[in-house]
């Protein structure tokens, strides 16, 4: 019998009995629960949780069917993820390639699970490393007056690749509010500071002028109020007087690679739920 190991991913409205319904339906169709973690959000009412389990994929039909009316009944928001089926990613850049060569560099070593569907940018500058990487780079040139058709051609790209993650990898450019609603909930930006603090433009530059003692990064859905989306990961470092915005940017790109990393991981790992204006990180 082939044995998959499945992610099943739940967010519904917290009450008494989720946990036993959804671990008695496994047991009864042969699966075994291998990692759990759950979460009650007390002020919201949420409940969501992550199982990961093996079973017999020949079950895997049976299963979804019994499931249904369990899913019903808790009124859950539900997913089951077949291993075999890597999520297909779309990394847009600019001119920057530190956090582009990170990802490379993961997705080559196997520590993303991702197929990367293609490299978009506004420039040319990077088109080197998507070819060394045999991966498809789009040259989608913007200005002003070409905003809507660029993002249309964006988009276009998103359906015809069956891209679900779309990452800003240092993209330079403010996404339109319309499509960050075609993207919602699937669209991750990097922004180099430590959010809420210096959003938008030349956040070292800012972080300097306050003579701050952390700089940081922060990986965040795309929502229409820049550099205000859910959180997913932060990390910083500490710096002092002595640095001017160039060297503030140097320790930075270090930080922004490993927090875009990290917040890729979660997302691909099935960790990441949206709650509200913040999201839960089932780690």
């Amino acid at each position: 019998m082939p044995i998959l190991r499945y992610v099943l991913t739940i967010a519904c409205p917290d009450r008494v009995g989720i946990v036993a319904a959804v671990s008695n339906a496994l047991a009864d169709h042969y699966g075994n629960i291998v990692e759990s973690d759950q979460f009650s959000d007390t002020e919201t009412g949420r409940f969501f949780m992550r199982l990961v389990f093996d079973l017999d994929e020949t079950i895997e039909p049976v299963l979804l069917a019994h499931f249904q009316p369990l899913a019903h009944r808790f009124e859950m928001v539900w997913r089951l993820y077949d291993p075999r089926q890597l999520p297909r990613v779309m990394i847009l850049v600019s001119k920057a390639e530190h956090c582009l060569n990170d990802l490379l560099y993961r997705h080559r070593i196997g520590a993303l699970p991702m197929e990367i569907a293609a490299i978009v940018s506004n420039h040319t500058s990077l088109a080197h490393l998507a070819e060394w990487h045999a991966i498809p780079f789009y040259h989608l040139p913007v200005i002003a007056a070409t905003k809507p058709e660029q993002e249309r051609q964006i988009l276009d790209l998103v359906e015809r690749t069956g891209t679900e993650l779309v990452v800003l990898a240092r993209y330079m450019q403010i996404l339109s509010p319309e499509l960050c609603g075609a993207l919602a909930g699937r669209a991750i930006n990097i922004h180099h500071s430590f959010l809420p603090g210096f959003k938008g433009a030349k956040p070292y530059h800012q972080a300097y002028v306050r003579g701050v003692k952390l700089i940081g990064a922060t990986a965040h859905f795309v929502t229409a109020n820049l550099d205000e989306g859910p959180i997913i990961e932060q990390e910083v470092e500490r710096v002092d007087h002595a640095h001017t915005p160039e060297q503030l940017a140097a320790v930075g790109r270090d930080i922004e690679n490993i927090v875009l990393a990290r917040a890729m991981q979660y997302y691909l790992e099935r960790r990441v739920f949206l709650n509200g204006s913040k999201t839960v990180v089932l780690r």
